[in-house]
């Protein structure tokens, strides 16, 4: 699927520059540190809340908690986290935000390789290396 760039700078966007408390984790967040007047996300868990159906709009009825379970790298360098909704899995991207964790980033990112989906032994009988 292809995303069009989206202009934050819509009408449309309910942009609310308010503290609030971390949906997942219980902390205060602030708008201080993001690096950005949109703070979509937890800079401690990285956890985020199904708000909106179009980045921006807070129309989304859901309102579930969505969980980092991924990261990826744009092609101009700039990592984004993958969240997916607890209630309805609905799947969003969201740029990283100077004040997020980085231990928590670089965790989500390793995950697939501290967990492969196969024994690492069958690695080694793939390229010979096993003992026979």
């Amino acid at each position: 699927m292809k995303y069009k760039r989206f202009n934050y700078e819509n009408e449309n966007i309910k942009n609310t520059e308010e503290s609030f408390v971390c949906a997942a984790c219980g902390r205060n967040i602030t708008y201080a540190g993001a690096g950005s007047r949109h703070r979509n996300h937890c800079p401690h868990c990285l956890s985020s809340v199904h708000l909106d159906n179009v980045p921006g709009d807070r129309a989304a009825d859901c309102g579930g908690i969505m969980d980092a379970i991924g990261v990826w790298v744009r092609r101009d360098g700039e990592w984004a986290i993958i969240h997916r909704c607890r209630s309805c899995g609905h799947l969003s991207s969201n740029r990283i935000a100077s004040d997020d964790s980085p231990v928590k980033l670089l965790s989500i990112a390793l995950k697939p390789l501290a967990l492969p989906p196969f024994p690492l032994e069958s690695i080694e009988k793939m390229i010979g290396l096993s003992e026979k």
